[in-house]
């Protein structure tokens, strides 16, 4: 048994945020069905074509999951979405600003007829305020959470490499639904769930936010390195590798001087003596660090970092990741179904022992809908009538 076995998710979703929410809650065993816009489909289906012509984003967030074509606009739509939730145990969805209320898909809508359900809604901003209405993409609510404020290098912001605004909202949105399963146990009621992208995000950015509090200047922009802790980044060995390397306290300071520089009366330079003196005399520190490490292959500053229990990595790429030797060496990659063949695909991380992650194939634009109709009592007739009028 997994732990949402027999659960069932009805979700109106696109992009990454509330499919990346889902996609959770399929791995734990809820069944989860796709709600899609006939002939096009959730959008990141267009994404790009990178896995074997089908999108990199689409595969990634949509496991495990039954796709269903529906024209919401059609008549009949709103007929067949109420037999769905007559069974549903939770509603996700993160269309554009007051699509789900038109649809007659808000909680206030539903609480009475479904009075179980678990309705998610995801959004950029937020059920009220000035900005519900706008537009929320992800590298947009990085800069309005002011992320990019203090992400990139002195001379220029940089955007996080992956969605981490949507992949934020749609975690809190995965987390609040288990809690929300588990009042309804207790309590027999279903709720509405308000998640925004801004919130999630805020909530992430609350060191840099405590830093700057009372109108103290924010952490500035210092690349790969950490803003106020050093030395923690990246430094370039001899070979022209680059080693990344993390000191967190005075004790690591001293070792790290006197084992990995072996230059030990830096240990006591007053210069260095504190993390913050460190930090403002970054400039004349990293010379320094990076002229111990000249004559060294990275490999060896690793062996001595290692040696002298100091955190570090490599700067790996998405090939070297591939290839992973502890990704590997834990079983860590599984082989999912899609309609271009078999891809691996990562375990979900932090899986209990007692059960095993549901990895079922990525599902094709509509490849349930005659089932689930069916499941609804629709007749093969009625389900080509409905077809031939592209409602489905």
């Amino acid at each position: 048994m997994r732990p949402l076995d027999g659960i069932t998710v009805v979700t109106l979703e696109h992009a990454i945020a509330a499919p990346f929410c889902t996609r959770q809650l399929a791995d734990l065993g809820a069944r989860v069905i796709k709600v899609e816009r006939p002939g096009v489909g959730d959008f990141a289906r267009s994404y790009d074509e990178r896995v074997r012509g089908l999108a990199s984003h689409f595969v990634w967030t949509n496991r495990s999951k039954e796709s269903l074509t529906l024209d919401v606009k059609h008549q009949e739509a709103n007929i067949i979405l109420t037999k769905l939730l007559e069974s549903a145990d939770v509603l996700v969805q993160n269309l554009a600003p007051g699509a789900a209320a038109r649809l007659g898909l808000s909680y206030e809508s539903l609480r009475e007829k479904f009075p179980r359900l678990i309705v998610c809604d995801i959004s950029g901003y937020g059920a009220d305020g000035p900005y519900r209405d706008k537009k929320a993409y992800d590298l947009l609510i990085q800069s309005e959470s002011g992320f990019l404020s203090i992400t990139g290098s002195s001379d220029e912001p940089a955007k996080a490499g992956c969605s981490i605004a949507d992949i934020a909202a749609g975690m809190y949105a995965y987390t609040n639904i288990l809690a929300a399963l588990i009042q309804r146990s207790k309590t027999g009621q279903g709720c509405n769930i308000d998640v925004s992208m801004l919130e999630s995000m805020v909530e992430w950015m609350s060191y840099p936010l405590y830093y700057a509090m009372d109108g103290a200047v924010p952490p500035p922009r210092a690349g790969a390195s950490h803003a106020t802790i050093y030395p923690y980044g990246p430094f370039t060995a001899g070979d022209g590798k680059t080693v990344m390397l993390g000191l967190q306290n005075e004790r690591e300071w001293e070792v790290f001087c006197r084992k990995v520089l072996q230059q030990p009366e830096l240990a006591t330079d007053p210069r260095f003596s504190s993390n913050s003196r460190r930090t403002a005399a970054r400039l004349e520190l990293g010379t320094i660090i990076i002229e111990a490490f000249a004559g060294l292959t990275a490999e060896q500053v690793v062996d001595r970092l290692d040696a002298a229990q100091i955190a570090n990595a490599r700067m790996n790429d998405m090939h070297d990741l591939w290839e992973h030797a502890q990704l590997k060496s834990r079983k860590r990659w599984m082989e999912v179904d899609t309609p271009a063949g078999k891809i691996p695909a990562l375990l979900p991380p932090g899986v209990p022992n007692t059960y095993t992650s549901r990895m079922d194939a990525v599902p094709a634009l509509g490849e349930h809908t005659d089932a689930i109709l069916a499941e609804l009592g629709y007749s093969n007739d009625t389900v080509a009538g409905l077809r031939l009028q592209r409602a489905i």
